[in-house]
């Protein structure tokens, strides 16, 4: 499995709040264990401390998320950086489950989870992801929606790089509300365009 794919890691916790709307889904255990996705060994670890620990690393990975979508490439890599430090991962070459045409393991590098809690093991992976990503697409690839107010982060993954908003749904909602805002600067030019006639015609 390449290590890039552990970025959605980051995703999916950056994304259990919503600051723009006062939402914030990682209230629980059962959430924590949630964000884990198939890793449920690793799930399994989790407790109540984790919810406080893992919202302060959703903290520091938005602000990662942000200072990449202004642009900051130096910013967003140094807090990248700093969480890589305080969490750092174990990699190992692994190659169960997956087998060639000969039967014969396809070896590739896994991230090992021997993290003394379930936030620490999380943050590990989920950063790790992220900076293969960052590094194998460029920073510019890590964004924030422009959809008011959802703010969510994304990774484009697009061949053009014009990825602004995090889902189709955001996406139809900003073209929607664009749209809507053209007709009604247009029909205001409209109106003032009658009444200058009208006046015109009063003379």
């Amino acid at each position: 499995m390449e290590l890039a794919y552990y970025s959605d890691y980051a995703v999916r916790l950056v994304n259990t709040e919503q600051p723009e709307r006062g939402g914030d889904t990682l209230t629980s255990v059962e959430a924590v264990r949630e964000l884990f996705g198939e890793a449920q060994q690793a799930a399994r670890r989790a407790t109540e401390s984790d919810v406080t620990r893992l919202r302060t690393v959703r903290s520091r990975l938005r602000a990662v998320f942000e200072a990449a979508d202004r642009g900051d490439e130096v910013l967003a890599v140094d807090l990248l950086n700093a969480l890589m430090m305080e969490f750092p991962v174990s990699p190992q070459i692994s190659g169960h489950e997956y087998r060639d045409d000969d039967n014969r393991p396809k070896w590739h590098m896994h991230i090992a989870d021997h993290a003394a809690n379930a936030t620490a093991g999380f943050t590990a992976t989920a950063c790790m992801g992220l900076a293969f990503h960052l590094t194998e697409l460029g920073v510019d690839r890590l964004g924030i929606c422009e959809a008011k107010p959802c703010r969510n982060a994304y990774l484009d993954t697009s061949t053009n790089r014009s990825r602004r908003y995090c889902s189709d749904r955001c996406a139809t909602r900003a073209n929607v509300a664009a749209y809507r805002a053209r007709k009604r600067r247009e029909s205001g030019r409209t109106a003032v365009a009658a009444q200058e006639s009208t006046a015109r015609g009063e003379r």
